[in-house]
């Protein structure tokens, strides 16, 4: 009965989050539509929670086996509840975060939902009160306290557990415990591979841990961020908040305008982006100063994304390989309009296309419709396809796209 109860409720997050999204497009924004799919999640979890709980307390259910389903649902419903939160902050430039990260707002929201709120009203579930009415609510607090109560004695007992440090990190700061927040991302960190997100996230923890600034040490995590990723939106923001903060006009409106290609053309996000960039360019213009020209149409065009390797195949890897990361045309010519050459052994990898990468300056990745990116692993070092080689391709993506996925999961014959 319990296997059943939560691989059915797996299965009805599963379907929901897939049945909302072509449902709710194009009549609501992403920010709601993340903020409804989350907190349905979250219901459905704490349901499959509560039935754990009444069959153990009926004894269908042996000790072991209640304890290993219950740490497994804790953890789900801790993801949901503590997904990435925004601070705010003294001064003008929360606006412009406010509107890089809509998406990340809802993720707070519902975090205070759980703790606070009554999911019962999303899922139309009875739950009995007591007198007062307000059982619901002090229950749900007292719940989520304690699962992440329990995640920090366990990660006590197994203290290299780095993705339980980075759940506990986001639990605390969902929570507005920023001192143990920040702590937690300092030991997720020390575990994980090095992650511009994470960082960026860490930076804001330790902001609001010493009273909103970003001075000091969330400055350097922040470069850091940004020489894993220079295209990490939540870094991109935060460097230009600093830049901000000490009065360096152009360089925030620098880094905000890099922010604009990575969100969709007139989304809150970028109407966000735009006005903390005029209210930067005001203040430039009242002390004497010129703002930046804009980059020219076509200038700094470039597609991101990341390369992993299919388990099956990352044994055929040897010392000497190398990865080649190219895009081609969908329609035309095959020849690469850019290509990025870096070694194999640093899979998985990040990568950026850009025009400066280009074969020919007459045949440029600004000027195609659609690419299509490939990742291919050669042992003979030479970009031309060979017997034995290791490849794979995204799908079709217009350039200034970002996020894409490729996974080298062929061998070619």
């Amino acid at each position: 009965m319990t296997l059943f109860v939560i691989i059915a409720g797996l299965l009805t997050v599963g379907m929901v989050g897939g049945l909302l999204y072509p449902l709710l497009r194009g009549t609501r924004n992403d920010a709601d539509e993340a903020a409804e799919v989350r907190a349905l999640n979250v219901a459905v979890l704490r349901e499959q929670l509560a039935e754990l709980e009444r069959e153990h307390a009926a004894g269908q259910l042996a000790s072991e086996a209640y304890e290993k389903s219950r740490q497994e649902i804790e953890r789900r419903v801790l993801e949901d509840a503590s997904g990435e939160s925004l601070h705010a902050e003294e001064g003008g430039r929360r606006p412009l975060l406010a509107g890089a990260f809509a998406v990340a707002v809802p993720a707070l929201v519902v975090g205070l939902y759980v703790l606070l709120g009554s999911p019962e009203a999303i899922t139309g579930a009875k739950q009995a009160q007591a007198p007062g009415g307000d059982a619901g609510h002090a229950l749900g607090q007292q719940q989520i306290q304690a699962m992440v109560q329990r995640l920090a004695e366990r990660l006590q007992d197994n203290p290299n557990d780095g993705n339980g440090w980075l759940m506990l990190a986001k639990s605390y700061g969902v929570m507005g415990r920023f001192p143990e927040s920040a702590a937690a991302y300092g030991r997720a960190i020390a575990l994980l591979p090095p992650d511009a997100q994470v960082l960026a996230d860490f930076a804001d923890t330790v902001a609001m841990a010493q009273g909103r600034s970003l001075q000091g040490e969330p400055e350097k995590i922040v470069r850091d961020a940004l020489q894993i990723d220079p295209r990490n939106i939540k870094a991109l923001a935060l460097s230009g908040t600093i830049a901000f903060e000490r009065q360096d006009y152009r360089q925030a409106i620098e880094q905000w305008r890099k922010i604009l290609p990575l969100v969709p053309e007139g989304s809150q996000a970028a109407v966000g982006i735009q006005g903390s960039i005029r209210d930067a360019e005001t203040r430039l213009a009242a002390v004497g100063g010129v703002a930046p020209k804009p980059a020219a149409a076509g200038a700094g065009v470039s597609v991101a994304g990341r390369v992993t390797i299919d388990p099956a195949l990352a044994g055929k890897i040897a010392p000497g390989d190398t990865l080649f990361v190219f895009a081609r045309a969908v329609e035309g010519p095959k020849m690469p309009v850019a290509m990025a050459r870096m070694p194999a052994g640093q899979l998985p990898a990040s990568f950026l296309l850009d025009d400066s990468m280009s074969m020919t300056p007459n045949f440029k990745l600004s000027q195609q419709q659609k690419v299509v990116i490939g990742a291919r692993i050669s042992r003979s070092g030479d970009a031309l396809p060979r017997s034995g080689d290791l490849e794979g391709f995204s799908a079709g993506v217009v350039p200034g796209a970002s996020g894409v996925a490729i996974v080298i999961n062929s061998i070619v014959n």
